[in-house]
């Protein structure tokens, strides 16, 4: 598997250096208009006069030297379409024309059929196709972008000098042979974020604003803007959906599963918020293409059109450095590239110290026996992504995404031994690396077919010292996978679409204890596979209003000669103009799983071990579960209420993060979780507000442990947040209060805390913590800095109120009496960006 890596690592370096060589050789000859001006203006001895906006964003290939200015002249004005008049010897006056005019006809590529009422529109203007397939508009240049539009077809954007320009000639649309999604209200909670009509929700974070407390479109932060969804100890890395676990999540980027959620052991997320343009969220409902995630899916995307222009990012903030280009390769490729690095190596900033005091609250980093000193204390985290799309022709299309993820935690372990002082390195690693290859083949306007293969690598490594009793703990996590999966889309009319498919997964979990001294090892390896083939009809009503989705998937595990029937069901209908009737349903199920050990962990930091399911002690999980909602929207107003009910069958004890008298004991068992979900939002020109409210009764039951359910460790009853937006010009401002009450725990009896040297507990989960309150603030500002650049400037304080709210708890016994361990939320965390788009 090393190996592999190392070769896909070397693959996509090559693909990287070759395709910025190809790029500039492409490129490299093209100039702005405002360079050649200058230019021509010293070798002619004349003087252009000109507006700055006239011949903004124009480039072209320079004229040949030693032309005579006519001739040059001529040239200029046949490649940019702007008039350049000679007035006399030496001025010249540069204004746009008055008559560029683009025409053509729309067709079908397959069968050729015109395509009426198709939109053309540019950045000023529009216009729609006759029934011939007609057009014609007006354009200020030659680099205007001209963007074409038709229900059920790829949209199309190019340039004026990018179409053939002699006469109105044939403009080709490819069939998109997918039922368009179609949102059905937008700014669901603020600008960018839009409830679509297959039950899912979708951030856009090109149109994304800003979200209280945050500077950065930090992807797995913004997902916890959504009633229902929530991390019970502020990580990124505990995400919760509707009271379920964060393993119980399906995480997606650009379809590959991520065993990995974020940076500084999640407190942000790992994935660049740069080249991941859009999220997408499922709380129930999930498409039948999609397997595990029996809490939710989080499906992250990288933007899938070819560019045909240059952009990049540059950035830094108080935790890191990062930057992003997108390159156009040629008119039928482009490449995205995005990296990360903490700035730790060269100055600890107040967000750093924030972050790390948080992360080692209450672990071997922060303190340790009183013999032992812990020096030299690091942190160091990067990412890199990549995104190439290769258009090979009009049918076919070829994608290739690539990521890695590293954190890396290390100190010195100090102690004077027989009068000599010795120090010894303990260090944790985290590491994901992952690529992916999808090929779309196009065979006619109703059959497609799409193949996704990928492998994920997940690696969490420790070396933990006891120098006192000179012994080193060696302790592995490794997640291998590999996923092929084809969908085969038949379109059998413009409102129904048949999708079946086949999926294969082959996971591998690998954990390892090595001890030197004395010496023990144990290395467990397991692999599952599971082969699955689905079915899903997407049906549109002729006037949009209706919208199902409804599909079976089969799964059939070998290992456990185990078979799983798993129905899907989304169902959307608009009525009285103003409202949607939405019924969402699903089963699912899940191999993989996570262990919380919180005595034998990776030095306190990471507590979460993946494993795989062995259908006896630790079986498949499954889930069932069904919601209803009634959303309202009209004149800036929103008013969402959604119900749900689920249940989740095959949860173990030690996956549930138990610190009481449950910590050691194994046991299977559910939860089933009943709650509302409700939205309250006003969009008033400028201003955006919002209040949102979340009610669950989230329950075990493990029989072996007790007779009834009791609260789950996850149940959060009442959760609310006030949050605004404020956007004036190029300043944006916004704030929120987040509250929750407390996280269920289990106290001692009072006043008989200790039997037999154990903490004598009250009934489980009958107490909880202190209720949860934060304020977040936080600012934008974007300006200007050149003709083709512009730079961005924000500063956010989390927990602007510096609140200590507890997040967890514990107790044990120690010298005959109890003692309370209690960890805090992050306090007073200032942040601040600055950004250069170009």
């Amino acid at each position: 598997m090393k190996k592999n890596i190392k070769k896909a690592a070397i693959f996509f370096s090559l693909l990287f250096f070759i395709t910025n060589c190809i790029y500039a050789q492409d490129t490299g000859d093209s100039r702005a208009l405002s360079q050649i001006i200058t230019t021509l203006q010293e070798a002619y001895d004349i003087q252009f006069n000109y507006a700055e906006d006239v011949i903004n964003e124009i480039s072209l290939k320079p004229p040949a030297k030693k032309l005579p200015l006519p001739e040059v002249l001529a040239y200029l004005e046949n490649h940019t379409g702007l008039s350049f008049a000679l007035m006399n010897d030496s001025f010249i006056l540069v204004k746009p024309r008055a008559d560029i005019i683009l025409c053509g006809y729309l067709k079908d590529r397959d069968n050729l059929r015109a395509l009426a009422s198709a939109t053309v529109q540019t950045s000023d203007r529009f216009t729609t196709s006759d029934e011939n397939g007609f057009f014609q508009i007006k354009i200020k240049n030659v680099s205007q972008l001209i963007t074409i539009r038709y229900l059920g077809y790829g949209t199309i954007t190019r340039s004026y000098d990018q179409f053939k320009r002699s006469g109105c000639e044939d403009v080709y649309l490819q069939p998109d042979l997918q039922l368009l999604s179609q949102v059905i209200i937008s700014n669901y909670i603020t600008s960018g974020i839009n409830k679509i009509d297959n039950g899912s929700f979708q951030i856009d974070f090109s149109n994304l604003k800003i979200l209280p407390g945050l500077i950065d479109n930090d992807v797995l932060q913004s997902v916890q803007a959504f009633p229902g969804i929530q991390s019970v100890n502020e990580t990124v890395s505990n995400i919760n959906i509707r009271g379920g676990t964060h393993d119980q999540n399906l995480m997606l980027w650009d379809d590959i599963k991520m065993y990995q959620s974020g940076h500084f052991f999640g407190l942000i997320s790992m994935y660049n918020p740069h080249i991941t343009q859009k999220v997408s969220l499922r709380k129930n409902g999930s498409h039948v293409s999609y397997s595990d995630g029996v809490s939710g899916t989080i499906a992250m995307q990288t933007d899938h059109k070819v560019n045909s222009e240059f952009k990049g990012v540059i950035g830094v903030n108080l935790i890191d450095v990062n930057g992003f280009a997108d390159i156009p390769i040629n008119e039928s490729s482009s490449i995205q590239v995005a990296a990360r690095k903490s700035i730790s190596d060269f100055v600890e900033t107040p967000t750093y110290s924030a972050f790390f005091d948080r992360i080692s609250q209450n672990t071997e980093v922060a303190s340790n026996v009183m013999a032992i000193t812990n020096t030299n204390k690091t942190f160091d985290f990067y990412d890199t992504s990549l995104r190439w799309i290769y258009n090979i022709n009009d049918k076919e299309e070829l994608r290739v995404n690539f990521i890695n993820a590293h954190n890396q935690l290390q100190f010195n372990e100090n102690a004077i031994i027989d009068e000599t002082e010795e120090s010894r390195d303990s260090r944790l690693d985290q590491n994901s690396i992952a690529g992916a290859l999808h090929y779309k083949r196009v065979w006619s306007d109703t059959f497609s077919t799409d193949l996704e293969i990928y492998e994920t690598d997940y690696k969490l490594r420790a070396i933990n010292v006891n120098i006192l009793d000179s012994q080193r703990f060696l302790q592995e996590n490794i997640v291998s996978e590999t996923s092929t999966k084809l969908k085969v889309s038949y379109i059998l009319d413009t409102r129904l679409q048949l999708l079946n498919g086949y999926h294969f997964v082959e996971t591998e979990v690998t954990n390892l204890d090595d001890v030197d001294n004395p010496l023990f090892r144990s290395l467990i390896s397991e692999v599952v596979r599971t082969h699955s083939v689905f079915s899903q009809v997407d049906y549109k009503t002729l006037d949009n209003k209706t919208n199902l989705n409804i599909g079976l998937r089969y799964n059939y595990i070998g290992k456990f000669n185990k078979s799983i029937l798993e129905p899907r069901l989304s169902f959307n209908h608009r009525f009285f103009k103003h409202f949607t009737l939405e019924v969402l349903g699903e089963f699912k199920h899940q191999n993989v799983s996570q262990v919380i050990n919180f005595q034998n962990d990776f030095l306190g930091i990471e507590k979460r071990r993946w494993q795989l399911s062995n259908n006896k002690d630790i079986p498949v999980i499954t889930s069932k579960q069904i919601s209803m909602g009634l959303n309202y929207s009209y004149d800036g107003w929103l008013i969402a209420v959604d119900g749900f009910y689920k249940i989740i069958d095959g949860i173990t004890t030690q996956s549930q993060g138990f610190q009481n008298q449950y910590e050691f004991v194994k046991s299977q068992g559910r939860y089933d979780v009943k709650g509302v979900d409700v939205l309250l939002r006003k969009h008033i020109e400028r201003f955006n507000t919002w209040l949102s409210y979340s009610y669950m009764n989230n329950r075990y039951l493990f029989k072996d442990l007790e007779t009834n359910y009791f609260p789950s460790n996850y149940n959060i009853s009442h959760t609310a947040t006030l949050g605004m937006t404020y956007a004036l010009n190029n300043l944006k401002v916004s704030a929120g209060f987040n509250w929750h009450s407390g996280k269920p725990t289990t106290k001692p009896v009072f006043g008989n805390e200790i039997i037999n040297e154990r903490v004598n507990y009250e009934a489980t989960n009958a107490s909880t913590l202190n209720d949860y309150l934060r304020l977040d603030v936080s600012a934008t500002y974007n300006f200007k800095l050149a003709n083709k650049a512009r730079a961005n400037l924000g500063i956010s304080v989390w927990n602007i109120l510096d609140k200590e709210n507890q997040i967890n708890n514990f107790y044990r016994v120690k010298d005959g009496n109890i003692t309370e361990t209690v960890q805090n939320s992050l306090g007073f965390t200032p942040n601040a960006v600055f950004r250069v788009y170009f």
